[in-house]
């Protein structure tokens, strides 16, 4: 029996799930979810990322990154001061308390990152995620029906 698929499927998850529980439980101190982590993380590195961009940096689709802006936006994290007729289009930035969570949270994104990296050298990381790149890629041509396997 080849066990591949459950070998695959079940580590993917666990990383998954990890990674979700890590994000859930750092961000309720700041009073927002696990889903907050990646835009708050990419607004603080790019000031004036728009919506759209935000989609394309976080593989998210439009409705889930405009109701988390909207959140975000209502607490007080972030604002838009772009007079586009499309507010998707314009330009998001953070606010004082944006950048004071932000900071804090790619602070702790780098020490899961640091902590987790000790258990690979350079090059094994960099093959690491050129094969996982890889096997992304292959998996969305599937899952769009471009790379039919049957």
């Amino acid at each position: 029996m080849n066990d591949r698929y459950e070998e695959f499927t079940v580590l993917i998850n666990r990383i998954s799930r990890s990674i979700h529980r890590i994000k859930t439980r750092k961000m309720a101190c700041f009073g927002l979810k696990g889903a907050h982590v990646s835009y708050l993380y990419y607004l603080y590195l790019s000031e004036g990322i728009t919506a759209s961009e935000l989609c394309e940096k976080c593989a998210e689709d439009k409705a889930s990154v405009s109701r988390a802006l909207d959140h975000l936006e209502q607490e007080g994290f972030v604002f838009c001061d772009s007079k586009h007729e499309k507010r998707y289009k314009s330009p998001l930035k953070l606010t004082d308390k944006g950048r004071a969570a932000a900071e804090k949270i790619v602070a702790i994104v780098d020490s899961v990152l640091d902590e987790t990296s000790g258990v690979l050298s350079e090059e094994e990381r960099r093959i690491f995620y050129r094969n996982l790149t890889a096997i992304g890629e292959r998996l969305e041509k599937i899952a769009e029906g471009s790379g039919e396997v049957l």
